[in-house]
């Protein structure tokens, strides 16, 4: 088998690299080779890192870019709530890191992680049906410790700047703890209710207003939180409650550009 013991994590199995495409594509084909799961893959570089929607994501030197992989994690009806695990594992992981007073830290939907309101993390999920009939699941993230790419969509910071004093080293090993507790919380998907309340109880923005640039349009009104599968529920003016799966979200009214953040572009 690839990788090491991590301590106090029988389970789990760690490869480190110094260089790599991306973590989250050396996770898939291992998998495709046939490796069991539960192994994390972490890069010092990655150097054709991934984010959503084939978005590039900028990977130098002195960060963390880690992946997780998983085969058969659980049911195929409750595979859609584990990047809700993997947001709450990543928010503790960076709390665990010792937080000063005064710093927030918050989940914000669909896949970042805001410190002090800026972006500081991307997370990115991956799944396949494997020849041999189990399902390889990669749980990625790039986690900004010294530096961060140019503002792009969002204000982007990174830990070391906002007085986390982070390694790559010592925030991986609160990520594989927290990602594994994360996991076995969830239990399958049997807890998913719990896991959806420690990410409602950590998110930014609910029962605000926020606006959600789609692929299509654009659409305002309250952030009424997230169902059970992570899919968001906005609140219309109209009084009726949208469901929507996959967008970026921007906090406050931006018709006519009210409510806009600094650094942030519009698609």
């Amino acid at each position: 088998m690839t990788g090491s013991p991590i301590d106090g994590l029988a389970a789990w199995r760690h490869l480190d690299l110094r260089a790599v495409g991306s973590t989250n594509a050396e996770a898939m084909v291992l998998a495709e080779e046939g490796d069991p799961g539960r192994l994390w893959i972490t890069a010092a570089e990655q150097l054709s890192g991934r984010g959503r929607r084939g978005r590039d994501w900028s990977s130098p030197p002195g960060n963390l870019y880690a992946s997780a992989l998983l085969v058969d994690p659980g049911p195929s009806a409750h595979l859609g709530s584990l990047p809700l695990v993997l947001a709450v594992a990543v928010r503790d992981a960076i709390a665990a890191c010792g937080l000063s007073d005064g710093v927030d830290l918050k989940i914000k939907w669909p896949n970042d992680i805001l410190l002090n309101g800026a972006k500081c993390c991307g997370l990115l999920l991956e799944s396949q049906n494997l020849p041999d009939g189990r399902m390889a699941v990669v749980a990625g993230c790039g986690i900004n410790i010294v530096s961060h790419p140019e503002p792009g969509l969002y204000r982007a910071t990174a830990l070391n700047r906002e007085g986390i004093g982070a390694t790559p080293s010592v925030l991986f090993v609160h990520l594989a703890r927290s990602f594994d507790a994360a996991l076995n919380l969830w239990d399958e998907g049997r807890g998913l209710g719990a896991i959806r309340e420690r990410w409602v109880e950590n998110a930014r923005g609910i029962g605000e207003p926020i606006t959600v640039n789609l692929a299509n349009g654009r659409v305002e009104g309250l952030f009424e939180g997230i169902d059970a599968d992570g899919v968001l529920l906005l609140r219309t003016g109209d009084g009726t409650t949208r469901r929507i799966s996959s967008g970026d979200l921007f906090f406050g009214n931006m018709t006519g550009n009210a409510g806009r953040e600094p650094g942030q572009e519009q698609e």
